[in-house]
């Protein structure tokens, strides 16, 4: 079911005039707490990442409609990455030396991530990152808002070992560290279920990847040989659009290999036409067509918001709604925007997630999800297939990694270690899990 706009009104537009002028006098008094937006709107994420600035900035618009944090006005700042890696990291810096913002909201890819990383943990800021990632990371001043690999990666190779019966496996990429690093664990999954080496057929490409004739074929290849075949796509950004593109040109249809993506939403398909990619899958967390009033609500006030009838709602929407929701309450929990005492707040928050359940902030700084698989629809919107009977904690170690396997994350008092070695006893990680950092 598609959630219409035409039957439902936003409550959090249903205030009253008087009362939204007297809550602003009240708020403008005190200096606006400021939150930062790092999101790419030019570049070849922008496809992804301009929505979520305009999340935030909505979600900001919605709390000073209800009055605001503490009694003070909440104010955006926005800056634009623009898709640069390195520039992520120096418009971090702006946005918490030069503009002192309170939390940051943003990023997309793993690489603009690591790029930001070292930057918040110097100057202590908060970062909540909304997207799928590929684990293997947990940091003190970073909250995971998106899935890791065990939240989205293993559940859906399950799924298709064991519901569509697929034998053989094709792991595309863009080429950075989020596809290698859970391109890696995936190898690893696969052949400890006995899938042999020859089965499985790796591909990466850049960043904005347009010419997919060759790769394509190549998949429609290994793909006719006898065994069901299914392509795990880990590509991001605009490379998606010719991607799914070569694949209605060369007749590559879900029944004969379908493809199962971690990185396309409904936002993704507005640039496609959808009709050759029905019964294609994704993985995500939330689904648009999720039946539910929370979900309902949400969407009419995205609508509103934009002015558009046509403007949809994904997964990375959703996690930024729900990681704003719990940095408000860490705040309100804790009653100041200082990021320690917000960061030993937040551990335990729960808050609604609009799949009709809740989502709990970890000690290992991941958060509890759904996990469910949806079918492209001709219009553009995804039928739900599958879910988790219940949500799954994120792993920020894979299980199948060497080293990696024996890390857990605590940044509760006293542990406070992000990488703590149960085999060794002590915090530091493992040799293993060294060489894969130095890899990134």
């Amino acid at each position: 079911m598609i959630p219409s706009s035409v039957t439902r009104t936003s409550r959090w537009l249903a205030v009253p005039l008087l009362g939204a002028t007297v809550a602003s006098s009240a708020l403008a008094q005190e200096d606006p707490i400021r939150v930062g937006i790092l999101h790419s709107l030019s570049g070849t994420m922008a496809i992804s990442e301009t929505v979520l600035k305009d999340t935030v900035e909505m979600l900001v618009e919605q709390q000073n409609a209800e009055g605001g944090l503490l009694g003070r006005e909440l104010e955006a700042v926005v800056v634009d990455p623009a898709s640069d890696w390195p520039l992520f990291a120096e418009k971090a810096r702006e946005l918490l030396a030069q503009e002192e913002v309170d939390v940051i909201f943003g990023n997309w890819t793993s690489v603009s991530r690591k790029s930001v990383l070292p930057v918040v943990e110097e100057l202590n800021g908060l970062l909540f990152y909304p997207v799928q990632y590929e684990g293997e990371e947990s940091s003190e001043n970073v909250f995971y808002t998106g899935a890791a690999p065990n939240q989205q990666a293993i559940p859906a190779v399950d799924y298709l070992m064991n519901n569509v019966g697929v034998e053989r496996w094709v792991l595309a990429g863009t080429d950075y560290v989020y596809p290698r690093t859970t391109n890696k664990i995936l190898e690893a999954y696969l052949k400890s279920f006995g899938v042999a080496a020859d089965d499985i057929l790796v591909n990466y490409t850049p960043f904005g990847h347009s010419d997919w004739q060759n790769i394509v074929s190549e998949i429609k290849a290994f793909g006719s040989e006898g065994k069901k075949t299914a392509v795990v796509s880990t590509i991001n950004g605009d490379a998606n659009v010719p991607f799914y593109r070569e694949l209605g040109n060369q007749g590559i249809d879900a029944a004969d290999i379908p493809v199962v993506a971690f990185s396309v939403g409904e936002q993704e398909l507005t640039g496609i036409d959808t009709a050759p990619l029905v019964g294609h899958l994704a993985a995500w967390n939330y689904f648009m067509s999720v039946d539910t009033d929370a979900n309902y609500d949400f969407i009419d006030a995205w609508i509103d918001y934009t002015g558009d009838e046509m403007a949809v709602t994904n997964d990375p929407m959703e996690a930024h709604y729900i990681g704003f929701n719990m940095w408000t309450e860490a705040v309100r929990k804790a009653g100041t925007t200082e990021v320690d005492a917000v960061k030993e707040a937040i551990i335990g928050v729960s808050v609604p997630n609009l799949s009709g359940g809740y989502a709990a902030m970890m000690p290992n700084h991941h958060i509890t999800k759904p996990v469910l698989i949806g079918e492209i629809q001709d219009n553009g919107q995804f039928s739900i297939v599958w879910e988790t009977p219940s949500t799954v904690a994120g792993d920020a170690w894979s299980d199948y990694l060497e080293g990696s396997r024996d890390l857990i994350s605590d940044w509760r008092k006293p542990m406070e270690c992000g990488n703590y070695n149960v085999v060794k006893g002590s915090c530091g990680g493992s040799e293993a899990q060294e060489e894969v950092a130095s890899a990134e």
